[in-house]
């Protein structure tokens, strides 16, 4: 049995080498991945939403996209929305679940 090589394997598919006949400039090289949008550490975080929730969240990025041609992520509001829970002057920490967290946001919201 020859060591012969069958298919393509990662780096032949995945391949960055340019073409022989083409000359590319020469750019930068930055960190793999989308470019860095935080100023400071961040987390992946999976979080479980009803798809209720998440319809709300795209009809909200498109509304604000229509009126302000602004592009949100739904990560953009759920931050904004945890950040104005934590810069409010309520102690959410007196709730003993979601339902009592959601009474206190409503009554923050009405101030």
């Amino acid at each position: 049995m020859s060591n012969q090589k069958l298919g393509k394997n990662a780096d032949d598919i995945f391949s960055t080498r340019p073409k022989p006949a083409e000359e590319k400039p020469v750019q930068e090289k930055r960190g793999r991945g989308r470019p860095d949008k935080h100023g400071e550490d961040w987390s992946k975080v999976t979080v479980v939403l009803l798809e209720r929730q998440i319809h709300w969240l795209d009809k909200l990025a498109l509304g604000i996209r229509k009126r302000t041609k602004a592009s949100i992520s739904r990560a953009e509001i759920i931050r904004a929305a945890i950040e104005a829970m934590e810069e409010s002057d309520i102690d959410f920490t007196e709730a003993e679940s979601g339902r009592e967290l959601k009474t206190l946001f409503r009554k923050s919201l009405r101030r």
